[in-house]
């Protein structure tokens, strides 16, 4: 995958912007990176897109800027010179998505048909746009036209919000989505920075779907793993089911681990939506992993150990 194209992945939710002046687009930024957000694609809508992107790139280059509303291949190429890493159309235009190719650019067309993804993709864009998402048919649509172009990869916006955010990104070929919940104009316009950082954390911790999955518990051997088990199927009124190196408790809230495992004293399994967008925003906010410790199924990864124990027990992230 591209390295942009992985960036956009990782992120998971790109905020869709239209600034009205250049004087917001340093602190709206630093407000959508402080909540998470490393990433911006500011639409061309307004007259200031240019130079907003131009400010950006200059004073945040950790920001993945795209450029979007892009209609013509001179505002493609504007956007490209001022630093936007890939450029994003809200339809399918073969001359301008060829001219941003030929230029070595990224370019991600806006396609609502099954005709207009295909000549996206053999144009040779490795992501396109399926725009207006939900006034499309939504996450529901591109499953029926995945299963045919199964190599296609979507970047959905459109009706895209905290409510149905998680419907899209649990579609595997959906890599994102891009939408305003986060920062919306009106938010903007009052410079309300702080709520949109704090609206921006929220997004990436639906998202992210962190929860408790389950503890493990170290023991010396199987006897007093049997024991323990058995003390805390009673105590729980859970029943205990043994297997090959652990025997759980409950619905496997706990498991008992008949030799000392990973941890001093055992482990802690953390579930999330998505193993990849897991790792990228924890490490953000200075979480170490161990990534040899990477567990990889049918070219997905699945479970990561953090490279720290807490409390004397080691994390690990598993996939939902």
């Amino acid at each position: 995958m591209n390295p942009v194209i992985q960036r956009v992945y990782e992120i998971g939710i790109i905020p869709v912007i239209a600034f009205n002046s250049v004087d917001e687009a340093i602190p709206l930024c630093k407000a959508l990176m402080d909540g998470g957000l490393p990433a911006a694609e500011v639409t061309f809508r307004t007259a200031c897109a240019e130079e907003c992107i131009r400010k950006i790139h200059e004073e945040l280059p950790d920001m993945l800027l795209g450029a979007g509303t892009v209609l013509t291949t001179e505002q493609a190429d504007r956007a490209m010179d001022a630093g936007a890493s890939f450029i994003v159309a809200p339809g399918f235009d073969p001359i301008v998505t060829q001219h941003v190719i030929d230029k070595g650019g990224i370019m991600m067309p806006g396609t609502a048909t099954a005709g207009e993804m295909q000549q996206a993709m053999n144009m040779g864009c490795e992501a396109i746009k399926f725009f207006p998402a939900e006034a499309n048919g939504g996450v529901d649509k591109l499953k029926n036209i995945g299963a045919a172009l199964k190599t296609a990869k979507w970047m959905c916006t459109g009706g895209v919000n905290a409510k149905n955010v998680n419907n899209y990104l649990a579609y595997p070929q959906i890599i994102a989505v891009g939408g305003t919940w986060m920062c919306k104009s009106d938010k903007i316009k009052a410079g309300a920075w702080d709520e949109i950082t704090a609206m921006s954390k929220e997004a990436v911790d639906v998202m992210l779907g962190l929860e408790l999955g389950h503890i493990g518990i170290n023991c010396a051997d199987e006897a007093e793993a049997a024991k323990t088990a058995e003390a805390l199927g009673a105590l729980l009124s859970k029943a205990v089911k043994p297997g090959n190196s652990s025997i759980f408790v409950g619905s496997k809230e706990f498991e008992i681990m008949k030799k000392p495992g990973r941890g001093t004293h055992g482990h802690i399994a953390v579930k999330c939506n998505n193993i990849d967008r897991a790792v990228y925003h924890l490490s953000q906010r200075g979480v170490k992993f161990d990534m040899d410790s990477m567990v990889t199924k049918d070219g997905k990864n699945i479970a990561i150990y953090m490279a720290d124990e807490v409390a004397g027990f080691a994390i690990h992230l598993v996939q939902k």
